[in-house]
C-alpha cells in the first residue's frame, strides 16, 4: 500500500471531505497535522466489517436497492482484497482509512458507493472500528494467557516436592513448594483473564 506524503503538491488538487465552501485547498501544514492514515489504516478489516453491516441496513431501510446493495458489497470485497495484498493505492485526499475505503468503493460501484456514508458519521465508524479491533486483540490476548496458565500449571505439577521459603512483606515466612509459588502466578493471570473477559463483554454489550 502506498500512502501519499502530507506535503505532496497533488494534495491541493483534490478536495477533502470537509472542504466545504473554501475556495482553495488546505495548507500542507494542516494536512500533515490531521493525517491519521499511518495509524488507522490498521483498522481496515473492521471498518469493512462495519460497512458491510451498514450496507445491509441501508438496503432494509430502502435507501439502497438490492442491486445497489450487491454492487457495494462486491466493491467492499475488492477493496478488502486490495488492502490485504497491499495493492491498494491511497489518494492524496484520503484523510483516513474510512474516507479511503469509501472513495475506492465509489470508484468501483459508481453512484451506489456514494450512498455508503448515508446515516452515519466518521465518529460512528471510529467508535465501531476501535471497539471491534480491541475485542479481537482481547480475544487473542486471552488465548495467550490461557496457554501460559496451562504451562505454569504443568510446571507446578512437576514441582510438588521442591521446597522453598515463602515470603511475606519481603521477609521469609512459612516453607512452601516451588509448585505453590508457581500457582500464585497462575492465580494472578486468572484474575487478569477475568478482567479481559469483563472488558470484552462491555465491548459486545453496545453497538456504537
Amino acid at each position: 500500500m502506498t500512502t501519499p506524503e502530507p506535503h505532496d503538491p497533488a494534495a491541493h488538487e483534490a478536495k477533502t471531505l470537509w472542504h466545504g465552501r473554501f475556495a482553495s485547498g488546505p495548507a500542507d501544514e494542516l494536512l500533515a497535522y490531521t493525517v491519521s492514515l499511518p495509524f488507522d489504516r490498521l483498522l481496515y478489516r473492521d471498518d469493512i466489517v462495519g460497512s458491510r453491516a451498514h450496507v445491509q441496513g441501508l438496503a432494509r431501510a430502502g435507501i439502497l436497492t438490492h442491486h445497489e446493495r450487491d454492487a457495494v458489497l462486491a466493491a467492499l470485497d475488492v477493496v478488502h482484497a486490495e488492502l490485504d495484498d497491499e495493492s491498494f493505492v491511497f489518494a492524496p485526499s484520503d484523510e483516513d482509512i474510512h474516507t479511503a475505503i469509501e472513495r475506492r468503493v465509489t470508484e468501483i460501484a459508481g453512484p451506489a458507493g456514494a450512498k455508503l456514508h448515508t446515516g452515519r458519521s466518521r465518529n460512528d465508524q471510529v467508535a465501531l472500528d476501535i471497539r471491534l479491533t480491541l475485542r479481537d486483540y482481547s480475544h487473542t490476548l486471552q488465548a495467550y494467557i490461557v496457554e501460559l496458565i496451562k504451562v505454569i500449571c504443568r510446571k507446578a505439577a512437576e514441582n510438588t516436592t521442591a521446597v522453598m521459603p515463602g515470603y511475606t512483606h519481603l521477609q521469609r515466612a512459612q516453607p512452601i513448594t516451588f509448585g505453590h509459588a508457581l500457582m500464585a502466578y497462575a492465580s494472578m493471570l486468572l484474575r487478569d483473564l477475568q478482567r479481559f473477559e469483563d472488558a470484552t463483554a462491555r465491548m459486545d454489550a453496545q453497538c456504537p
